[in-house]
């Protein structure tokens, strides 16, 4: 590997803009991915101790987890459920399955608790012994259109199974002590764990396991002895679905130093590749191959949402410029990716900006891989604000983070049009009018820039080098301003620059710079308010993984590789 010269960090007043905040792509770093090669380099195995599932596609099944040092189960439950109550929304009762991520191997007794909980999931309770929380959906005529085809003998149609992506998609992954389950914190010192998120994607990862195995049960019952088996590169193909709505969106902005962590830890990464003197012929190729990869990656993402569908036809255009542009031996020479990015920031909309961000990183595990041990947050729980810090210190954080918000008028309507609140019913966020309803005395503390400017004006009002102790005894009102203040000086990315409040917000952006640190494609707004996106396409299942695994196999396997690469070059 050549040596490096520095390439800093992008500034987070350009990284941490909602636009490009919603436009972030999934990389080698992302969650999904940190599991998988955690899978294949400590050669989990894995089991299904018990399958009872009727003929009519209802009962129960267990996937066990076998790690290193501890065993997981998924204990999953299928129902008949009515099409009439079959829905996305967090309101809803019942689902088509619900499943519980158990710590370690249930017993009978476990089981009979989980089943008489876990189906009801908000209106029950798990305990201790579980990690997570979960149910999904089917996609209706996907499933009827697979049953059918492999019931009949045949296999799916490819087209279908494309246009979709998935036959089931989850509503809720609950984890981190919701509703009964295991505190995170009680996780901590288990090495699996340590990266952000592990129990929630293991729970997703064996989910795609059973439903696999579901579709073929049932159409094993419909079919008998002609039925045909789901050829296994068809059912790589298939993800699991998620449809994400307000619920995630404060995450990113209650989360200060862990959301700076995963962005510094991707800009790290991205900073030592570009910082790379020259590329390697391998590296160049692989790099190449994944281009066109994810050219046809782009081509299978499809949307209805007029804002998304702009971007996948300005990120059409950008794939066309940068595979002329790379064609033309500009990965040769000096600092070949730094120069590359440059060019992007001139060249490509803030989505395919962002996708070449991702992209120059995958050719380097060995640079990057490490950073993912750096991407939790073991420090915020026990900050204490730093009472002896000068006025002017906490002034000029606010300065650096908010400049620009220090200049809006948040009287203005515009401004402060939204207001978060709590639902009573669901205890789930929402964003309400300002003006049009009662709402303002149920206001959540979710917008920083606003406290932190009304935290500047009253600091002005104080001596310099006085310290912002006696500042919060006159003020207290601003303690959580002061104290992300203080987070931020160790915690560069976590504060988004923009304003969460405004008649222009659009929470989607907020909701998809979450879900590609968690590995999703294929993002397809149903409003400015939720999403669907796809989780674990093109990931090998459980008993696949001791095979040659392919890193990449988030990226679609083109027709003919080779052919590909040279016809970049």
């Amino acid at each position: 590997m050549a040596e490096t010269a520095s390439v800093q960090r992008r500034d987070p007043a350009k990284v941490m803009r909602l636009k490009r905040l919603g436009s972030l792509h999934q990389c080698r770093l992302s969650f999904m991915r940190i599991l998988m090669r955690r899978l294949v380099r400590d050669q989990w195995q894995f089991d299904r101790p018990v399958f009872a599932i009727d003929e009519n596609s209802t009962g129960y099944a267990v996937y066990t987890a076998h790690g290193p040092d501890n065993v997981y189960s998924l204990v999953a439950f299928a129902h008949d459920l009515d099409d009439s109550k079959r829905s996305d929304r967090v309101i809803a009762e019942a689902w088509d399955s619900t499943f519980a991520l158990f710590d370690g191997i249930p017993t009978e007794e476990d089981i009979s608790r989980l089943a008489a909980n876990v189906p009801l999931q908000e209106a029950g309770r798990v305990s201790e012994k579980e990690l997570t929380l979960s149910r999904a959906n089917r996609s209706v005529r996907l499933w009827a259109h697979v049953v059918e085809s492999l019931a009949d003998g045949r296999q799916p149609d490819i087209e279908q199974l494309t246009a979709v992506g998935y036959l089931m998609r989850t509503t809720a992954v609950y984890g981190s002590g919701k509703f009964g389950a295991i505190d995170r914190e009680m996780l901590a010192g288990r090495e699996e764990m340590q990266p952000p998120f592990q129990a929630e994607m293991l729970t997703v990862f064996l989910i795609r396991t059973f439903v696999r195995d579901l579709v073929q049960h049932a159409a094993n019952e419909r079919g008998g002895e002609r039925a045909a088996r789901l050829d296994p590169s068809i059912a790589r193909q298939l993800g699991i679905g998620n449809s994400t709505g307000l619920g995630m969106a404060p995450f990113i902005v209650n989360h200060p130093v862990l959301f700076s962590n995963w962005l510094m830890v991707k800009e790290e990464a991205i900073a030592r590749v570009r910082s790379l003197q020259s590329a390697t012929d391998n590296e160049k190729q692989l790099f190449l191959e994944l281009l066109g990869r994810s050219d046809l990656l782009i081509s299978q993402w499809h949307s209805q949402h007029p804002v998304q569908q702009q971007k996948l036809a300005d990120l059409e255009r950008d794939m066309r410029l940068l595979k002329s542009h790379v064609s033309n031996e500009i990965l040769s020479g000096n600092q070949p990716w730094n120069r590359l990015i440059e060019w992007s920031e001139q060249a490509l909309s803030v989505e395919g900006q962002e996708l070449l961000a991702s992209l120059v990183i995958e050719p380097y595990s060995e640079l990057v891989d490490g950073l993912e041990s750096c991407m939790s947050d073991s420090t915020s729980a026990g900050f204490q604000i730093d009472g002896s810090m000068a006025v002017k210190c906490i002034r000029h954080s606010i300065e650096r983070d908010f400049g620009w918000a220090l200049a809006l008028d948040w009287d203005s309507p515009e401004h402060c049009a939204r207001a978060w609140y709590v639902s009573e019913e669901k205890l789930e966020p929402r964003l309400g009018e300002r003006f049009e309803e009662e709402i303002a005395e149920y206001e959540q503390a979710l917008a920083p820039a606003r406290d932190a400017v009304r935290a500047y004006k009253a600091l002005e009002t104080c001596p310099e080098d006085q310290p912002v102790a006696g500042f919060l005894l006159k003020y207290p009102q601003h303690r959580q301003s002061i104290r992300r203040a203080q987070l931020s000086e160790f915690a560069p990315y976590s504060e988004i620059r923009d304003n969460t409040i405004s008649a222009e917000l659009m929470p989607v952006d907020m909701l998809r710079a979450k879900l590609s640190f968690f590995g999703a494609t294929f993002f397809d707004p149903r409003s400015d308010r939720w999403v669907r996106i796809c989780m674990f396409a093109g990931a090998p299942y459980p008993e696949e993984l001791s095979h040659q695994y392919d890193d990449h196999w988030v990226f679609p396997e083109l027709p003919s590789t080779t052919a590909n690469i040279e016809e970049n070059r």
